[in-house]
């Protein structure tokens, strides 16, 4: 029989989803460890895993041919060398989140494009403020919106852009989806920047993004034009961005993530003229993700089961 591994940390979910397996899955034993320090134990034997194993305890791990990754963008460390080397295949769970953060990176484009932020200020101070907008106003139908990081977050994104009457160009080295727009590989990105009116950035955190968004970058950039920051924080150097926004480089940005989190108390982006922000939210409130994210977990434990190809399956070497 099978022998799946819930790894810490334990909350209610994951022990409602390990009976729901049993429960649909008879030829499955799952196994909660409650205490990081049985983890390299029950691994020892362990078929598949949610969670992640350390460096120390990999080498242990003979048996595991799936290691379920609980992020689609997981925090340094999780990825190292010797997991790259292993032959456990990793899953994550990309494509959950797709609806909800499209729908949050339309709520900044549209904000943005109608002033909103320099409205919100004037009703705050209660000022009845018609000419309140300091920036002019965009035309989603006239616009170009720039998409680095076309997948399912991307694509979803894309297909409410053009939906608005947008011109799209995403942006991604191994593209997974079709979008109404053109896909361009990463090497162009520098030349088709100056075109955006929209920069939005989805991409994980990984080598070769950490830190992509900087001074260079945001020079190339419009003056009327918004960065968006969905994806991951270590993809974009605040310090780039605040100096791009004061010196009038870029109109104004949207970010849910950040280089530092929390955003230090009394950080210029606190105050920056037309700038949206939000504490890494996008689907914190997304009643339908727990449920989602099981029925991938589920969907992997079958083909584990039935001996069958993983689905969502990562390029261990990218992070992604």
């Amino acid at each position: 029989m099978p022998k799946y591994v819930m790894l810490p940390p334990i909350d209610d979910d994951i022990r409602e989803w390990a009976e729901r397996m049993r429960n649909e899955i008879p030829g499955l034993d799952v196994v909660i460890v409650e205490d990081e320090a049985d983890a390299a134990q029950e691994l020892t034997d362990a078929d598949a895993a949610y969670g992640w194993v350390a460096p120390e305890v990999l080498p242990t791990v003979e048996r595991l041919s799936l290691l379920q990754n609980p992020f689609a963008g997981p925090p340094v460390g999780w990825y190292y060398p010797e997991l790259a080397d292993h032959a456990v295949v990793v899953s994550n769970p990309r494509g959950i989140y797709s609806d909800h953060i499209a729908h949050h990176i339309l709520m900044y484009m549209l904000a943005l494009s109608r002033g909103l932020p320099y409205y919100s200020a004037a009703q705050a101070e209660g000022r009845w403020d018609k000419q309140a907008r300091k920036r002019g106003y965009v035309d989603l139908t006239e616009s170009t919106v720039l998409i680095n990081g076309v997948g399912g977050i991307g694509a979803e994104a894309a297909r409410l852009c053009a939906a608005f009457g947008c011109r799209v160009i995403g942006v991604d080295p191994r593209p997974a989806y079709e979008i109404e727009g053109e896909i361009i590989d990463p090497s162009e990105l520098d030349t088709r920047l100056p075109e955006a009116d929209f920069v939005v950035t989805t991409v994980p955190h990984t080598p070769e993004t950490e830190l992509m968004w900087n001074a260079d970058r945001f020079s190339l950039m419009k003056n009327s034009a918004y960065f968006i920051n969905i994806g991951r924080g270590m993809t974009c150097k605040l310090d780039d961005l605040v100096a791009a926004l004061d010196h009038g480089e870029i109109a104004g940005a949207g970010l849910d993530v950040y280089e530092i989190e929390p955003l230090p108390e009394g950080h210029p982006l606190w105050q920056a003229e037309n700038v949206i922000l939000t504490p890494h939210i996008a689907v914190a409130d997304a009643e339908n993700i727990p449920e989602r994210r099981f029925e991938l977990i589920l969907e992997n434990a079958r083909r584990l089961v039935e001996g069958r190809d993983f689905v969502n399956v990562v390029d261990k070497d990218k992070w992604y």
